[in-house]
Formats: structure tokens, C-alpha cells, sequence
């Protein structure tokens, strides 16, 4: 019975996030490969990257995208959704957060 009634209430949580993802393509690309880029990345290159783009600008692609999150709060919230923990874990691992 218990069971039953978990997947009675997983089953609109797993729809509405299907329909979160469907409703930002671009925004789902962008994020599966910056958690990709986090997962697939040692320390030490995260380190380096680090390293390199203190002080720099960004790039025009790079302050569109932002400026788009900026603009869309439920767009933003899915994103922060899909990289929080993957890319927060990894700095964790890394000595990159306390």
C-alpha cells in the first residue's frame, strides 16, 4: 500500500519536471554540459580554469545567456535546478567551497 502511494505522488512530480525540461531546450543543453564539464573535469583543470578567467570579461555568449536568466526567473530556477548539486558536489570535492 505504501508503495502504491509513493508512486501515486512521484508520478505529477516526475510530469512536471519532463515539462520543465521540454519547455527550455536551449536552457537544457547549456546546463547538461556545463554539469558535464564539472563531472568530467579533474581539480585540478577546474583550478586552473579558475585561475585563468579571474579578472577576465565574459564572453558576449556568456553575458546573453546570463542576461537571459536575469530576465526569466522560472527559466533561472530550472537551470539553478539542474546544476546546483552536480556542480556544488564537485567544488566540495575539490576544496573549491568549505
Amino acid at each position: 500500500m505504501i508503495k502504491r502511494l509513493l508512486w501515486i505522488a512521484m508520478v505529477p512530480a516526475l510530469l512536471l519536471a519532463n515539462a520543465a525540461t521540454a519547455q527550455y531546450p536551449m536552457m537544457d543543453m547549456v546546463a547538461d554540459k556545463l554539469v558535464q564539464k564539472y563531472q568530467q573535469s579533474s581539480c585540478e583543470q577546474l583550478w586552473q580554469e579558475k585561475a585563468q578567467k579571474q579578472g577576465r570579461p565574459k564572453t558576449g555568449r556568456e553575458q546573453e545567456a546570463m542576461q537571459m536568466l536575469r530576465d526569466d526567473p522560472q527559466m533561472r530556477a530550472a537551470f539553478i535546478a539542474r546544476v546546483a548539486a552536480p556542480i556544488a558536489n564537485k567544488m566540495f570535492e575539490c576544496g573549491m567551497i568549505p
